[in-house]
């Protein structure tokens, strides 16, 4: 503990005892246990912080990463949007008229008619 061995330990505790005497040795061992006590807390305190700060950092990159997706998505999907219905819609009337142009036109030429085949017991 601290570098200190037990005879430094034992010299310390008999200074101790000389110096506060046996009425307040106990009271005071009580403070000094609270102090380490509150040292660790503090210390423990700070760590645990240090460390929820670290999880914060990593979890605010991640958003990051994940805005940056969403929006190069969002951009790639305002692209399809753009499409005119109106467009669509006229492109699509043009076509039923063009195809009805072409049913007509079709309808108007006479069947053709092809002659027979004729085959040999016919010919003979």
């Amino acid at each position: 503990m601290f570098g200190i061995g037990f005879t430094e330990l034992m010299l310390i505790a008999i200074v101790a005892i000389l110096f506060l005497g046996p009425d307040k040795l106990p009271q005071t061992l009580v403070d000094i246990a609270k102090f380490f006590k509150s040292v660790k807390r503090t210390i423990n305190d700070a760590k645990n912080s240090f460390e929820e700060e670290i999880r914060v950092a990593d979890l605010k990159k991640e958003a990051l990463e994940y805005k940056a997706k969403l929006e190069e998505t969002t951009n790639e999907l305002q692209g399809f949007r753009n499409f005119d219905l109106d467009e669509l819609l006229e492109e699509e009337s043009k076509a039923k008229t063009k195809a009805q142009k072409h049913d007509e036109l079709a309808s108007s030429i006479p069947p053709q008619t092809t002659p027979k085949p004729t085959t040999d017991k016919e010919s003979v």
